[in-house]
């Protein structure tokens, strides 16, 4: 907890921390809809494939997932062979998984590896984790090669706030990922510990699951035996950053008279959740952090992995137990058997036909913005 207390909430944060002590109980002044083949339509797919994820900047990890200098984290999520590296400087690249040789998987497996050189298993090229070239056997065999031209190819990327960004494009620009990072450091995300991470694979459009995480109204039903009896029904607030999404859930046991500038107290009473277009989650519970990121497959299937991050690592039995029952509830329970198994149900309800649009309520208004966004992007 005290490396909780060191931070200091964004104005932004405490903006919705007052309407949330204000009792606000609606976002939205108005019923809305979004029509059901957004989520069915697999040309409607190809084209977000293109034209959002093949273009925009998108979390790829949490910078813990990279915990030291000289490691490496072979990541397929995206259907690509990619390698995240921190290099001996502590920097971070994203690189395609992929030995400038003959093409070959560089690293094997998904585990990380730490290592000041990374061998390739079929000629034992060898490279750098900043992705030069550092040797070759038999050298003498390719004459006129410059291994400074043959070092590993790398994606644009950006490390901010405690995430990892990559994009596809050359030419994206991350400067809405750069304006979060204020965000990230009032809960001091870069220096967090990552405790465990899992990868799911949900049989649902991918924006059904991000629906999920855009309004607050399935709480007390959908969650009733996990964690709705924490929170107060239908207190929240949010608003937007760029082209992100922030909201604040206030808990059952807020208090509208506790000093808005005491940062732990604020996080002990109030969940603030983001948004960040076009498909990662974050959840700030009191203690620690859920990040997902969403890799959509197909029309209707959807990995997703989830980052559980904790202020510092454990140091006793008792600390391991808490990090580990806190892990059971939010991943086995809220997130993979109720928040992803009723995206697949809807999935499925969806891909009957049976209904031409989705009724959004005032609570829902998020899920609109979100859509809007979408839409935008894809024009």
């Amino acid at each position: 907890m005290d490396a909780v207390t060191r931070q200091r909430p964004t104005e932004g944060q405490l903006a919705l921390a007052r309407l949330v002590a204000g009792g606000e109980e609606s976002v939205g002044s108005a019923t809305g809809s979004v029509p059901a083949s957004v989520y069915t339509d697999p040309k409607r797919f190809d084209a977000e494939r293109t034209k959002l994820f093949g273009r925009l900047p998108q979390v790829i990890a949490p910078s813990a997932l990279l915990g030291q200098a000289n490691m490496a984290v072979p990541h397929d999520g995206f259907g690509i062979p990619l390698l995240l590296t921190r290099d001996k400087d502590g920097r971070a690249h994203v690189f395609y998984n992929v030995c400038r040789h003959r093409g070959t998987r560089l690293v094997e497996g998904a585990e990380p590896q730490c290592s000041p050189r990374l061998v390739c298993p079929y000629h034992a090229w060898t490279y750098k984790m900043d992705g030069a070239l550092a040797g070759m056997p038999r050298q003498d065999s390719f004459p006129g090669l410059d291994k400074a031209d043959h070092g590993l190819r790398e994606l644009p990327s950006l490390e901010s706030g405690g995430l990892i960004w990559f994009a596809w494009d050359e030419t994206a620009d991350f400067s809405d990922a750069e304006a979060l990072a204020p965000e990230f450091d009032a809960f001091g995300l870069a220096g967090h510990h990552l405790w465990r991470r899992r990868v799911h694979d949900v049989a649902s459009n991918w924006k059904l699951i991000m629906d999920a995480f855009l309004e607050s109204y399935h709480v007390q039903r959908l969650h009733m035996a996990t964690i709705g009896r924490f929170f107060a029904d239908g207190i929240t607030a949010a608003d937007r950053i760029g082209i992100h999404q922030r909201s604040a859930v206030g808990r059952t046991d807020y208090l509208a008279g506790i000093d808005h500038r005491d940062w732990a107290a604020l996080r002990a009473v109030i969940t603030y959740a983001y948004q960040l277009f076009p498909a990662t989650i974050m959840i700030m519970s009191p203690d620690y952090v859920n990040l997902m990121v969403l890799m959509p497959q197909e029309v209707g299937r959807t990995l997703v992995e989830d980052f559980m991050l904790i202020p510092e690592p454990p140091r006793t039995t008792e600390e391991e137990d808490h990090w580990e029952k806190s892990w059971r509830l939010l991943d086995e329970g809220v997130f993979a058997a109720e928040d992803f198994r009723a995206a697949e149900l809807g999935q499925s309800g969806l891909a009957s036909g049976s209904l031409e649009q989705l009724t959004l309520g005032t609570l829902e208004i998020g899920i609109r913005h979100f859509h809007e966004q979408v839409e935008r992007a894809l024009a």
